[in-house]
């Protein structure tokens, strides 16, 4: 993208194929695609193990999951956010990715994971527990920290599904599969609809 372009509706994305045969169609009008990449630690990690996934680059400040999935012109169902859950005992918190227009249902976590009660912590104390930005707080920007992970059973309905790319400001979208995988994550029913 030359210096002159802007990026339509201040959304730019770049795709990248994994190199698997499998492609990157499916994309909006909204979004003006770049030839240079956006990169920080997640798409490094994306690249190095080959997987596809396509960035979109969204305004710097906070957006809610429902904000980004009408600037990405995407079913919201589709656009999950991570959710900073903590265990009453002294235990790593635990990440939870529900879609856009629904809150992470504490009682259906809690059942799923065997534990008593969880918390939701104030948006600080999120902020601290991951060393994230609220807004950019991503399961892919944590790998290997310690953090288990439940992915909604409502995204297995989605090939590819949106999340924070690990900053304010950058979306990825991937194959529910591949995130899964590379996540370690557990499927289960843990939304309630707004």
């Amino acid at each position: 993208m030359s210096a002159e372009e802007k990026p339509v509706g201040g959304v730019t994305g770049y795709c990248n194929a994994g190199g698997g045969g499998r492609g990157c169609g499916g994309f909006h009008s909204l979004v003006k695609f770049q030839t240079m990449p956006i990169r920080n630690n997640v798409t490094r990690l994306l690249d190095s193990r080959r997987i596809p996934y396509t960035a979109y680059e969204l305004p710097g400040e906070k957006l809610g999951a429902l904000e980004t999935a009408r600037l990405l012109e995407v079913e919201p169902a589709s656009v999950f956010k991570t959710i900073v859950v903590t265990r009453e005992k002294p235990k790593k918190p635990l990440l939870a990715l529900v879609p856009a227009p629904s809150n992470v249902d504490l009682k259906a976590l809690a059942a799923a994971l065997g534990e008593k009660k969880v918390h939701l912590p104030t948006e600080r104390e999120a902020e601290q527990l991951t060393g994230l930005q609220a807004g950019g707080i991503s399961p892919l920007a944590l790998l290997n920290k310690g953090f288990q992970v439940v992915i909604d059973s409502s995204a297995r309905n989605f090939r590819e599904i949106h999340v924070s790319g690990g900053q304010r400001g950058l979306n990825i979208k991937l194959p529910v599969d591949d995130i899964a995988k590379l996540t370690n994550a557990r499927f289960a029913s843990v939304s309630a609809e707004l």
